[in-house]
């Protein structure tokens, strides 16, 4: 379980002839993971597509435009016979293609259309107001006409150039028009840019605007009633065919990855050579596969792994189910290299539990876990499956502490006799039960439920021993990587010296407090710098102080936790007050201070996902694998398809 799968290399060799047979064995085993082979120089070329390869190529691209305009997207259908879909696919491949092709060309023509009306209209608006056909506007000798938009009157400045004029004025939407005899023309555009006059453009066309516009209104109505009846169409093909472009997908995306799979093989002229990698439990399988494909005819061979192989191996997980989900957050840090632990399990425990520590509350918990559990069974894809289990986990650890904290949207379950007198708690006649005197500070007392906000330097102390147990996990962790790659004395060296530089801290802490001679402590120290520099270099005691601030990183864990609780304490001021307003009767303010209530708590449930996740990540990622994760391993991939959509018999 702390382990990646131990893996094998295996090599499979045969005549070309049974090429595409020991390839179609290999893609419905679905376990062996082809290296892709670069030609180096020998007599070993690269092999070249099968026939078949071209044809479904073009199939595959016809298909997968057909579900773009179509907008099929994957939802879960039933699955079918792949024998059934192609030959379903070879009847109607090209009539859906060509029907499809005149509706969408049909339907792009009748925006082409849409649009050209919209670029008339707004030639034409500005126009409809004026009383003028638009034939009036040219034609003129003696004329000129000037149109276009003005934000003020400007015939004063007009009729000071000429009176032989002819004015048109829309106040509403401020459009002109104005008719001057052409030998004042230059004089009247003088004074026009002078002014707000923007010109606009007159329509090439003859009749009464107001009419045009409502003829293309009405023509742009039919247009969109057009539109609409294609879609409908296409919608309608859509419906009929989206069980059939989806499994057609995916046979033809299963044929072309087979028909291209000798692009990564090994050839010579009458031979190939596939090289891979498998878990070591299904070596036996690829033997039984490859044998039963061909007959016999390819031979399958184990190689050694040789240490410049170590690198290249591929990572498989080998983790049980419920440990599975935590593998999302491997693989965005990185999967480990093949001679790494896997720490997946570890953070299985490690990440809800630093959650659950920071929120602890058993009303956030349950609606996170109620949210979670539905989503998941609503959404059930691939994707958000396992995250929805992570979550699930976290809130189980949140409810954990959500008890032991005693808070419930922020309200403290229990009533506290603090300095202040009596604070009540949301349950009547559960008080706080007192049990020891905190030994980390003076006047804080320990009891059950744990009030977080009365035992700050408590929980601080608390949080920076939570921390070195982590850390040291991560050291015992890097220890024993360093021991696998490099060797005890390398891991004594490179981690294990930490362990005796936090042991001679601890000893000299206590012989600070007069338990043992201190001289103890500050021997064991140096004994411990000098095991690191000599597992690390100078690097090590460099690093030193890091051990410090690595421990206080923890204290996160109180401080956003506290965070949580002030954020929900204030809406439940608020939102109380508002509700309970002495000597004011429910009415609206109620309602407000309901939804004062509810809003505040959505946020702040909402931050409780984002807020605890990430820090509990960060002491995950920075705290926690940087005492002993390198990771940056392959992922396994091998060659074959998981069916969703066709199943074969």
């Amino acid at each position: 379980m702390l382990k990646p799968k131990q893996m094998s290399r295996a090599v499979i060799v045969g005549h070309k002839n049974i090429l595409e047979e020991t390839v179609d064995a290999l893609h419905k085993a679905n376990l062996f993971h082809i290296e892709d082979f670069n030609e180096d120089g020998s007599d070993l070329k690269i092999g070249k597509p099968f026939e078949k390869g071209s044809e479904v190529s073009k199939r595959l691209v016809k298909i997968r435009s057909i579900a773009s305009l179509l907008g099929v997207k994957d939802v879960a259908v039933a699955k079918q016979n792949p024998a059934t879909v192609c030959s379903q696919l070879d009847s109607c491949l090209d009539t859906l293609d060509q029907e499809l092709e005149v509706l969408v060309e049909n339907k792009h023509a009748l925006e082409a259309e849409l649009k050209d009306i919209g670029s008339s209209k707004k030639e034409i608006l500005p126009f409809t107001n004026l009383g003028l056909d638009l034939e009036l506007y040219r034609g003129y000798e003696n004329l000129v006409v000037f149109a276009g938009h003005v934000k003020e009157n400007v015939e004063p400045d007009i009729a000071r150039i000429t009176s032989s004029y002819e004015l048109f004025y829309d106040q509403k939407s401020g459009a002109i028009v104005l008719f001057v005899v052409r030998e004042k023309a230059p004089q009247i555009a003088e004074v026009l840019a002078g002014t707000s006059f923007r010109e606009s453009k007159i329509p090439d066309m003859t009749g009464s605007p107001s009419s045009l516009l409502v003829d293309l209104e009405n023509r742009e109505a039919d247009i969109s009633k057009k539109i609409q009846a294609i879609d409908t169409e296409i919608e309608a093909l859509k419906l009929k065919y989206s069980d059939l472009i989806l499994a057609s997908n995916e046979v033809l995306s299963i044929e072309i990855e087979k028909a291209e799979a000798p692009l990564r093989i090994a050839t010579t002229e009458s031979s190939f050579i596939i090289d891979g990698w498998l878990p070591t439990d299904q070596y036996a399988e690829l033997e039984r596969t490859v044998n039963a494909a061909t007959n016999g005819r390819a031979f399958v061979s184990s190689q050694e792994i040789t240490k410049p192989d170590i690198k290249k191996v591929p990572i498989e997980y080998d983790n049980p189910k419920i440990v599975s989900p935590l593998q999302e957050i491997m693989n965005l840090y990185g999967r480990p290299t093949y001679k790494e632990l896997d720490p997946s399990a570890l953070i299985f425990i490690t990440f809800p539990l630093l959650y659950g520590m920071i929120l602890g509350d058993i009303g956030y918990a349950l609606i996170l876990l109620i949210g979670a559990l539905i989503i998941k069974k609503v959404v059930s894809t691939d994707a958000v499956k396992p995250l929805m289990n992570i979550l699930i986990y976290c809130q189980i650890s949140t409810l954990f502490f959500g008890i032991l904290y005693g808070e419930f949207l922020g309200f403290p379950l229990a009533s506290y006799h603090g300095e202040h007198g009596i604070e009540p708690g949301l349950i009547p006649g559960f008080e706080t039960l007192e049990l020891f005197v905190s030994p980390f500070a003076a006047g804080e007392m320990i009891g059950f439920p744990l009030h977080r906000t009365h035992l700050v330097m408590t929980f601080i102390v608390a949080t920076v021993f939570v921390g070195l147990i982590h850390l040291n996990l991560g050291y015992v962790v890097g220890f024993i990587n360093e021991k696998r790659k490099h060797g005890i004395s390398a891991a004594i060296f490179e981690k294990g010296s930490w362990i005796v530089v936090e042991l001679g801290i601890l000893l000299a802490v206590l012989g600070y407090l007069d338990m043992l001679p201190i001289i103890i402590g500050a021997i064991v120290f140096l004994v411990g710098v000098a095991m690191l520099v000599k597992g690390e270099g100078v690097k090590g005691p460099v690093e030193l102080p890091s051990l410090l601030s690595n421990s206080l990183s923890y204290t996160r864990i109180i401080a956003v936790g506290l965070s949580s609780i002030y954020i929900a304490s204030t809406v439940n001021l608020i939102a109380f007050e508002m509700m309970w307003q002495p000597g004011s009767p429910i009415g609206v303010m109620t309602i407000f201070a309901i939804v004062v209530f509810l809003f505040g708590h959505a946020l702040n449930t909402a931050l409780s996902i984002i807020a605890p996740g990430l820090h509990a990540l960060r002491l995950q990622y920075v705290e926690f694998f940087g005492k002993f994760y390198e990771g940056g391993g392959r992922k396994y991939d091998p060659f074959g398809y998981i069916r969703k959509y066709t199943e074969e018999k």
